[in-house]
């Protein structure tokens, strides 16, 4: 297989409309639920905070099946990476179907256990209700979607999430405002959305790839392992940085009694979102390259490319931070009149340069390692300062020192910053070379 810039641009340029989809669609679904009440926006966003939980569970195939799956394409053994995913398949159907039993059954006691606020109990459990109970939905678009990328394919999954999203939007609209369903309405929107995403890239991936035709297999056992051996990790790694960020949070909630520190930091995410969105969809075009080039044994353009991907994300995070800090006082002005927000938030924009600049190059470097097979490595770093830094930082700087959100900020800022340099520095050893896995069994 023939690797070219061309190439990247091709990947990078639909899965970066598809990352911007999937934020633009949470803001719309916001905004639409604004009119049924703010409870009603704060029992979804609950809702939807605890099944992200659930959908790491999903990310142990997800990560690890995409990482499998082009090294072997890569090496021009289409077989095995079918065979990759199959396994992916029946392991995130299994683990779907189990999931969706259980939040149809259970979903009220899931809510009383975490604690969310009797105000928000029954639209929540409503929503959590429908929406959990078709959750293998989402166990099984990302194998569809994960393996069209794997092949190149990337404008069908782009396909499916436009037509997705633009049905959920004319489905909200119908369900809210004709016939009033309200957090029903919007759940069943989700669900039927979901549903035409995942019939649009299994049927793609029905005709666009016939790497099922190619007959070689190996062992079940074999391919499965080294699918959890790059996915485990980085499932775990997903996990602490869910529980991290809770903990910053809740250290922002004390920090005053009114919630100007964590409100300004919510607005600031809100703009500096389209920047991670840029820098997401860098790493992941660039982690199908490596797991490409590493399959053909092409080590040299493998390392050039990453290092030159890993240069124009921080271009791109230093440009639209620049801009984002630049005109913070206009963008904020879309959220909040408040003065006093509005000079906290901006604060939080010009520390951002930073954070988004070490995010974009800890993203590249890290997407690659975990895609060479060197997940582990990546996993221990990330654990190691995001409760030193991100945790720790936020409680030293912002309630220890009286700094608040700009001292969570600058514990932020420097857990991306700290980790993107052990990223480059593990990348730049080479140590990335041996954890591939064609090398490894043609090493056996």
């Amino acid at each position: 297989m023939q690797v070219s810039v061309r190439s990247f641009t091709k990947l990078y340029i639909p899965i970066l409309l598809e990352t911007l989809c999937a934020m633009l669609a949470g803001m719309v679904d916001t905004i639409m639920l604004s009119t049924v009440g703010d409870a009603a926006v704060g029992a979804v966003g609950t809702a939807n905070t605890y099944t992200s939980l659930f959908i790491i569970m999903f990310n142990i195939v997800s990560s690890g099946m995409t990482a499998v799956m082009t090294q072997y394409i890569g090496a021009g053994r289409t077989g095995v990476a079918y065979q990759a995913r199959q396994l992916g398949l029946v392991f995130s159907l299994s683990v779907g179907t189990l999931l969706s039993l259980f939040l149809f059954a259970f979903s009220g006691n899931v809510l009383e256990i975490v604690g969310a606020a009797p105000l928000l109990m029954d639209y929540a459990k409503t929503y959590l209700r429908i929406v959990g109970s078709f959750f293998f939905l989402n166990a099984l678009i990302p194998v569809f979607s994960n393996y069209l990328r794997a092949f190149g394919h990337t404008r069908p999954s782009l396909a499916a999430a436009l037509l997705s999203n633009g049905a959920n939007l004319v489905l909200n609209a119908v369900f809210l405002f004709v016939f009033h369903s309200g957090v029903a309405g919007v759940a069943a929107a989700t669900v039927i959305s979901r549903a035409l995403n995942l019939v649009i890239v299994m049927t793609a991936s029905r005709f666009l790839v016939k790497a099922r035709e190619d007959t070689e297999r190996m062992k079940n056992r074999e391919v499965f392992a080294q699918i959890i051996r790059v996915g485990l990790p980085s499932a775990l790694e997903t996990a602490a940085y869910h529980v991290a960020m809770t903990l910053t949070i809740r250290f922002l909630n004390q920090m005053d009694s009114e919630g100007l520190n964590v409100t300004a930091r919510a607005y600031a995410v809100q703009i500096t979102n389209f920047s991670f969105c840029a820098a997401a969809a860098l790493a992941s075009a660039n982690a199908i390259l490596t797991g490409w080039r590493i399959g053909e044994g092409d080590y040299e353009s493998c390392d050039r490319g990453t290092r030159r991907v890993a240069c124009i994300g921080i271009g791109i995070a230093a440009g639209l931070e620049v801009l984002f800090a630049l005109s913070s006082g206009f963008l904020l002005r879309m959220f909040t009149d408040d003065p006093a927000m509005i000079a906290l938030a901006s604060r939080l924009l010009v520390i951002d340069i930073a954070l988004e600049v070490g995010r974009a190059a800890n993203l590249v470097f890290g997407q690659a390692l975990k895609t060479s097979g060197d997940a582990l490595f990546t996993s221990i770093i990330a654990v190691i300062f995001m409760y030193l830094c991100m945790v720790g930082g936020t409680w030293f700087f912002g309630i220890h020192l009286g700094m608040m959100a700009v001292g969570a900020y600058i514990g932020l800022a420097s857990d991306e910053c700290i980790r993107a340099v052990c990223m480059a520095l593990r990348w730049r050893s080479g140590k990335w070379r041996t954890k591939g896995f064609i090398q490894r069994k043609s090493a056996q």
